[in-house]
This record gives structure tokens, sequence and C-alpha cells, in this order.
């Protein structure tokens, strides 16, 4: 989906159409950027910045708070639509997804014409655009589906695959992202394609065990099937704060509601978790810790995963040092139905 959050806004609001604008916090209070329309990004405001960052590039910039049960309603929308075309979807996130369409249910025998078919049935269902790369795997498709934003149709067809990996610089590979491309800009690799003709103890001896993986991408190579029932491997809620909690019970009582959220989203998945984890974000130095604890056994009790998670908060500095943010994840799965089976 194209500016997904921001999109949803400008739809639901005519004032905000053809405006540059920002979904997320207050630039008072270390709010940050969730999503910026294509006005806005034109000024350099992106996802993740800080407000008060993007309001000084974009001093015009509208500010809207999130409105995430809207943004999941939409998303399950489009989610459906994906649904109509073929069962292999593979949701990345709210406003992201693979589609296997090489056998699908409406008999197209053309991938573009799913890939067309599909964006105008958002359109018109929901008044919002997306983009789409059709391409012979997921590394292509995803690189392709950015290629034209907004409201883009990018198609790699087999014998293009080739052509389209020269123009790539190495950025554009999977897993490749600032660190791992200065790395392996330091051993004199540019494009997509330097990968090839770099000597393979020099390539791993720059990004050790990632260096298959990329050897086969540069040959535009991804096995990874489309996965629509992928396994949830956590669970997780995570908050950061406007103002810095020094007060212990406070924090204690943000812990709380926090493991409440992870524990009623296990209910939700009918998930059971052994494993019951803490992050903790100091205010000085933005110094991440985490903390966790393995039982022997299942759980989605509230009250268990409460006293869990506020048990590892005790082995932190939180209180005596300030917090800027806290998490609480569950991990370690069980489902539900399994253990009811179980003798």
């Amino acid at each position: 989906m194209d500016a997904f959050y921001a999109s949803v806004e400008s739809r639901d609001n005519p004032q905000l159409r053809g405006k540059p604008l920002a979904v997320g916090g207050s630039p008072q209070s270390r709010g940050v950027v969730a999503a910026a329309s294509y006005e806005a990004r034109e000024f350099g405001v992106r996802s993740a910045m800080p407000m008060a960052r993007a309001v000084r590039l974009c001093p015009g910039l509208l500010i809207v708070p999130p409105d995430f049960a809207r943004y999941k309603e939409a998303s399950q929308k489009v989610m459906a639509i994906l649904h109509s075309a073929t069962p292999l979807v593979e949701p990345l996130s709210l406003d992201e997804a693979y589609l296997d369409v090489t056998e699908n249910l409406w008999g197209e025998p053309l991938a573009v014409n799913v890939a067309r078919r599909i964006k105008q049935e958002i359109k018109d269902q929901l008044q919002l655009t997306a983009s789409a790369g059709v391409a012979p795997n997921k590394f292509l498709a995803k690189i392709a589906s950015g290629w034209q934003k907004p409201d883009g149709l990018t198609v790699i067809a087999p014998e293009r695959v080739e052509s389209f990996l020269q123009k790539l610089p190495v950025e554009a590979l999977w897993g490749v992202g600032p660190v791992t491309a200065k790395k392996l800009r330091a051993v004199g690799i540019e494009k997509v394609t330097d990968i090839r003709k770099t000597d393979y103890s020099v390539l791993v001896g720059a990004v050790g065990s990632l260096a298959d993986w990329l050897i086969q991408l540069a040959h535009g190579e991804d096995p990874r099937p489309v996965e629509p029932h992928r396994e949830t491997k956590s669970i997780s809620c995570e908050t950061t704060y406007a103002k810095d909690l020094t007060d212990l019970a406070e924090i204690n009582r943000q812990v709380q509601a926090l493991a409440e959220d992870v524990a009623a989203e296990l209910k939700r998945k009918g998930l059971r978790a052994r494993t019951i984890g803490i992050k903790v974000r100091y205010a000085v130095g933005f110094v991440t810790i985490t903390r966790s604890h393995t039982e022997d056994h299942f759980t989605d009790s509230r009250t268990e995963i409460v006293n869990r998670a506020q048990m590892l908060l005790e082995r932190t500095e939180a209180g005596p040092r300030p917090v800027r943010l806290l998490g609480v994840r569950a991990a370690a799965f069980e489902i539900e139905s399994a253990a009811e089976e179980k003798p």
C-alpha cells in the first residue's frame, strides 16, 4: 500500500488531501513519524524520523495522531481482496504482502493482469492506491513493488532479470542494511552484480555467514515459497513515553498494562508461551537492555504473565535510572488446541 496510514487519513478527511501530512506523535513530546504522505516526502520527511525534525524540514507539515483501529480495519479489507485472487497470501505487515498467483482463483494466466485487477479493486472498494511488483521470486518482486511508487506496477519478466540486476546498488539486497553495505563497499562491492566477481574468502571476511545468501540473490535466485500461514514467533507490546518514567510504582503499572496486552493477544491467537521477556530503554544514552525467563510449562494466564514481567523488572535499574521505553514479550509457543489434546 502507498503511504498507508497517511493515505487512510487523507481518504477520510478531504482537508488533508494533497498536503504534506505526517501520522505520528507530537513534536513537543518526542513523537516520531509513523507514516508520511508523498507530499511530505518531497521535503525529506520519512517514517521513524523524530517529528521535531520533520517539522523543521517541512514547516507546513500537518500532523495527525495515529488511529490503528482504522488502519487495521482498512488492512483487513485489503487482505480480503488479495485472498479473492489466491489463497497463497503471506502478509508482512498491515500494508504489505506476498502473493503466489501462478495458479489463481480468477483463472488469469498472466500475473500482471492479476496485479492490475487487485490494484483496481483496492482503488474502487477502498479509495486507496497500492503498488505491485510482479517477478519470478520474492526478492525481485519486493524490489519491483517499490520501483514506481505511488500507484506503481513494475514487471520483471524472467528474460529481464539479468538487466534488472545490473542496475541495482548493493543496498537493494535482502538483509543488507547501512552497516553491511558499508562493509561491502569497503571491499569494493558497489553493485549487486559485483558480488559475483568478488573472491569468496573476501566476501566471507566482510559479511560472514551472510555470504552464501548474498551470492544467491546476486544471481537473481530466491527459493523461498510464499507461506500463507507463517508461524508466530513472538508477541510483544512496547511503548515509548513522552516523559521519562522515574517512579518505580508507575513503571510497574506500565509493565502490568503491557503484560496484560500480551496476555490478551495470546488468548486471541489461541497460544500459550513458556518465555516471557521485557525490554527497558533508559533515558540517558538510550541504552536498551532485555531480560527474559523460560518456564517448563506453557501459560496464557494474565496474572502469571504480569507477575513474571514485574519480577524481570526487578533485575533492571529502572527507577533509579529514568526510563524512556518499556516492552513485554512472550515467545516459545504452544497452540492451545494442541495442548488440550494432550492426555
